[in-house]
């Protein structure tokens, strides 16, 4: 396994570009699953995740190809409906297959999916929601079955209510959304996921002949069709990187600018930050979605109150991060997660780096301090790995992130990244951390 060193206190100054959104990704490769022609998509990332997804859809009979203007998928033997195990546990997103390979086959076997350990995430609503188009659902040893109803093996448009206690399901509207593309009849989506990605993957489904509206919204309206065509698409950027890089450059003192920014995607995220104190402009939002911004850090982070939310609410995926921020505020503030509340195990570790954080429930008061101190610290989940990052970039002294593998799943080698900006941080193999501890 891999890990980061980390020397604190240099600032981040330069230019970065965002890469394609690995949230959005995900499902947008799946939707290959709904068509034998061909579709191409532009801005995929070279992620973990992306590898896994990619391996999975092959194993499904999708033949996948580099093209100069992206990854060309297409699904060639419609025989497999088996997502197993040993694919599936290395990343929970893998559900989104489901819908998909249900509404052009007429079945699917899904390994419950793994993924990070930041708290409960069942499926139930997922089923529910198919089984509102007619899909039978059973469980059998470990697999999720679904099969269309017969005869004819088509499912049939409904109303479907995805409202879950934490709020709606990204990846469950994605799947009901992909399915019901290919129903008989209308399919109405109430207490849809509002995210981005749920926007962009409906685009890639009208751009292949769905007939979509409403995405974006609470409410998704989807008139079936007997079968999609060939597309071509460019994915969102990722704004979790995006709000990742902000907070890094707000938190070492930085003058950091940031290209292909999906500014319309990240309002909450720049209303917090800009009440933190951070210096933000706009260059360039002829694209709101890839919009040119500066970021440039204060002396003094102001203390503020985070609550995460759905969309277009702060995100979940970024409340780690902007933890490590306020750790070195000037007075007290609070994070309140709404959408998983146990997701706090980074919280151990950036105490172990001097931030005084008190978790009362589903919030954390966050005590700010005038500097963290560089320490050894473990990556638990994705998210949490960059909020430990973030802070030993700004940390003083000597930082060493392990399990980076986490990490690697959802940016694109961020050590050479930060390094361009200049960082000093390297990759090391577990091994040869004695010799520099």
């Amino acid at each position: 396994m891999d890990a980061f060193v980390i020397q604190g206190g240099n600032p981040l100054r330069g230019e970065i570009k965002v890469n394609g959104s690995k949230n959005a990704a995900l499902p947008l490769m799946a939707a290959a699953l709904l068509t034998n022609q061909p579709v191409t998509l532009e801005g995929i990332p070279r992620l973990a995740d992306i590898g896994n997804m990619r391996r999975l859809l092959i194993e499904l009979g999708v033949d996948i190809e580099e093209q100069p203007d992206g990854l060309r998928f297409q699904a060639t033997d419609e025989s497999a409906s088996h997502a197993r195990y040993e694919i599936v546990r290395t990343m929970r997103a893998s559900i989104c297959v489901l819908g998909p390979m249900l509404a052009r086959r007429g079945i699917a076997r899904v390994s419950l999916p793994g993924g990070c350990a930041i708290g409960d995430r069942p499926v139930d609503l997922h089923l529910r929601g198919l089984e509102a188009l007619g899909a039978e659902v059973s469980l059998d040893s470990g697999d999720i079955l679904v099969k269309a109803p017969a005869p004819g093996g088509r499912l049939r448009g409904g109303r479907v209510f995805l409202a879950g206690p934490f709020g709606p399901t990204v990846l469950g509207t994605a799947n009901v959304m992909s399915a019901a593309t290919l129903a008989e009849g209308v399919t109405i989506i109430e207490c849809a996921a509002c995210e981005p990605e749920v926007v962009d993957l409906a685009r890639l489904l009208n751009a292949m002949g769905a007939h979509i509206r409403g995405a974006g919204t609470p409410r998704i309206v989807i008139e079936g069709v007997k079968e999609l065509g060939t597309a071509h698409h460019r994915v969102i950027g990722d704004r979790i990187e995006a709000g990742t890089y902000m907070m890094a450059s707000a938190m070492t003192r930085g003058d950091l600018t940031i290209r292909d920014c999906p500014l319309d995607a990240l309002l909450a995220t720049w209303d917090h930050l800009e009440r933190a104190g951070v210096a933000l402009t706009v260059i360039d939002e002829s694209d709101p979605m890839r919009a040119s911004i500066r970021i440039r850090g204060t002396d003094a982070i102001q203390p503020v109150h985070v609550t995460t939310n759905p969309h277009p609410g702060f995100p979940t995926d970024l409340q780690a991060q902007m933890m490590a921020l306020l750790s070195m505020a000037s007075g007290n503030s609070s994070i309140t997660e709404r959408i998983f509340p146990d997701r706090f195990l980074h919280v151990a570790e950036l105490s172990r780096m001097g931030a005084r954080l008190f978790r009362q429930g589903p919030t954390v008061i966050v005590s700010g301090v005038r500097e963290l101190i560089g320490a050894p610290v473990m990556a638990s989940d994705l998210r949490a790995s960059a909020s430990l990052v973030l802070a030993g970039l700004a940390a003083k002294g000597q930082t060493i992130v392990r399990r980076v593998y986490h990490l690697d799943r959802g940016y694109e080698r961020m050590e050479t990244g930060l390094a361009s900006l200049g960082a000093d941080i390297r990759r090391v193999r577990e091994e040869e951390l004695p010799l520099i501890e």
